[in-house]
């Protein structure tokens, strides 16, 4: 579903540069849920921003059910984050003047969908992840957990390829995160949704049926769920323990 090959990216400040991707190359499956954790300066979130084309990318790949969404002009690539890609941010994104149901139709107004189709999915998708009695409400009557799976929500509504998200419960107490990582495993079971997450947090990447562990720009080393939950954070945190720290990023 996702395959970026050789990328690179450095940063230059005067005179000097900066790598922060090192030929990185991975790929994410299908319906797979997948987490990218690092220390602070690991390079994590640049790499969402390249995948997303938020920012330009040196030189290598990055493929897109097949195709290379490198360089493409704006208007070309805005179509596809709309489409194609599904947005879930640490700060929720969501659009105060509207309603919860309003938020999550959005993607579906700006295809130009229809309004009968478009309200029909909107409130499914409120059903599955619990916040049907908050569809009325707006953000700032509703707590951070209904936002966020509100988001998720609305980055499924046009059924993207995959859905990249940026420390996802980065600002939620343990209970709203457990919420919102039920809501992404529901949304896979149920939908065969894929989503790239970048995280700090070993409790939100154990959830994940791997998890890609970047040092100084390149991929330090996989890790792949075998066993019980459990048994996954305690490898994790041991090879973060390894490379100094999981702490937020930055970058």
């Amino acid at each position: 579903m996702l395959k970026v090959r050789h990328l690179n990216k450095t940063y230059t400040a005067g005179n000097n540069s900066y790598p922060v991707l090192k030929d990185l190359s991975f790929h994410v499956r299908k319906g797979e849920f997948v987490a990218v954790m690092g220390p602070s300066g690991s390079g994590k979130t640049t790499l969402l921003n390249c995948i997303s084309c938020f920012i330009p990318h040196d030189n290598g790949q990055i493929l897109l059910n097949g195709k290379d969404i490198s360089g493409l002009p704006e208007q070309k690539m805005s179509k596809i984050r709309n489409r194609n890609l599904g947005f879930v941010f640490q700060d929720f994104m969501l659009l105060d003047g509207l309603s919860v149901f309003e938020n999550i139709c959005l993607p579906q107004v700006i295809a130009k969908k229809p309004i009968i189709q478009m309200e029909e999915k909107a409130r499914h998708l409120c059903r599955l992840f619990g916040i049907e009695k908050v569809m009325e409400k707006y953000p700032a009557e509703i707590s951070g957990g209904e936002k966020q799976r509100t988001a998720v929500a609305r980055a499924l509504m046009n059924q993207p390829y995959i859905i990249l998200a940026d420390e996802p419960t980065g600002n939620l107490d343990s209970r709203s995160c457990k919420a919102v990582i039920d809501a992404f495993l529901r949304a896979k079971e149920e939908m065969n949704a894929t989503v790239f997450m970048v995280t700090h947090d070993s409790y939100a990447a154990s959830f994940c049926d791997r998890v890609v562990v970047l040092k100084d720009g390149t991929i330090h080393t996989e890790l792949t769920r075998d066993g019980s939950r459990r048994q996954f954070m305690d490898e994790l945190l041991d090879v973060l323990r390894e490379l100094g720290g999981d702490s937020d990023d930055d970058e």
